[in-house]
């Protein structure tokens, strides 16, 4: 077995999967103002940018060869109420950001996200009931109608993270409603109650809002693999284009399984967490910057067609060669 792995181009030709830039997606945080820029303290070389700042990256992305972006909202105290809103504002950050990035690069794929807990001021994913628990059927209906007002401003993609029931036919049954039947949807269909979450709700300031809360009544046991197939399932019967399991490398065995399962174009999301710990142990110098490709690769070799990393841009310039 050894013949085969002794030279680099005979390793080159027996590869059995390769990463390249098409499979990138890159998560981006956005914020108010001008010319801004804020650290996230939790996620190491991670900005939230204002939305001039990020059109200037996602053109020196693009001209690189990355193939999309996803937007997040960090939104301000004041615009966060108990229903969540502002995200179905039409002249909110993301729309406007939507429209922005489009203009300047209409090429590049634009991803927005269907979730309320950046917008809500309990952080959870959608309204409460009198019993605290989220009202399933009425985040629905607000999940669509941000979902329209994103397709409307010019996203490519909806990505329902909120993990409601139902919501893809709905979002499908909006956008057809308004014409908008080439805006693809991309659903996070196995997300997992994480513990890997904590930088991202940083990132979009949800975390305080939330609290001591959980998601466990909507995001899936960690604990479980046959229910993925079962939630993915559903959500393709109900029209998605494409799906995704979250997070990513302690659920490799998911990715194997759902693309086994179904040979849908399958997504992966190397969450906040994972990168905080593999950018903080470079940082440091206890990993080699190696192990981000490898990662990426781990991803690909688990049968994801595309991974949503905040490497993207460390990645696209390894395998571009700058």
């Amino acid at each position: 077995m050894r013949r085969n792995r002794s030279h680099e181009f005979v390793r080159r030709m027996v590869r059995e999967h390769r990463l390249a830039a098409d499979d990138l997606i890159y998560p981006m945080f956005l914020i108010e103002g001008s010319a801004a820029r804020q650290p996230v303290a939790s996620m190491p070389g991670i900005e939230r940018l204002s939305v001039d700042l990020a059109v200037r990256e996602c053109r020196r992305l693009h001209s690189m060869g990355l193939p999309a972006v996803a937007l997040f909202p960090c939104m301000n105290g004041e615009l966060k109420d108990d229903r969540g809103s502002e995200a179905v504002n039409p002249r909110g950050l993301i729309p406007r950001a939507v429209s922005a990035v489009k203009t300047a690069c209409p090429k590049l794929g634009v991803v927005t996200d269907a979730a309320l807990d950046p917008y809500t001021s309990h952080g959870h994913d959608g309204v409460l009931d009198e019993r605290g628990d989220v009202n399933n059927d009425t985040t629905v209906e607000i999940l669509v109608e941000q979902a329209r007002v994103c397709a409307a401003a010019g996203a490519d993609v909806i990505a329902p993270s909120d993990m409601m029931d139902g919501r893809v036919r709905a979002i499908r049954d909006g956008l057809e409603a308004d014409r908008q039947q080439h805006v693809k949807i991309m659903a996070y269909s196995a997300k997992y109650a994480s513990t890997f979450y904590g930088p991202f709700r940083d990132a979009v300031n949800s975390a305080t809002t939330l609290g001591q809360g959980h998601k466990r009544s909507y995001q899936m046991d960690p604990a479980n693999a046959d229910e993925a197939l079962r939630e993915v399932a559903l959500d393709i019967e109900e029209g998605a284009d494409m799906v995704m399991v979250k997070p990513g490398l302690p659920y490799l065995d998911i990715v194997r399984r759902v693309k086994d399962a179904f040979s849908m174009p399958t997504f992966v999301y190397q969450v906040s967490g994972e990168y905080s710990m593999l950018a903080g142990a470079i940082k440091r110098g206890w990993l080699p910057r190696e192990s981000i490709l490898e990662t990426l690769t781990c991803f690909k070799r688990a049968g994801a067609n595309g991974v949503l990393t905040y490497f993207a841009p460390d990645a696209i310039e390894e395998l571009c060669g700058a």
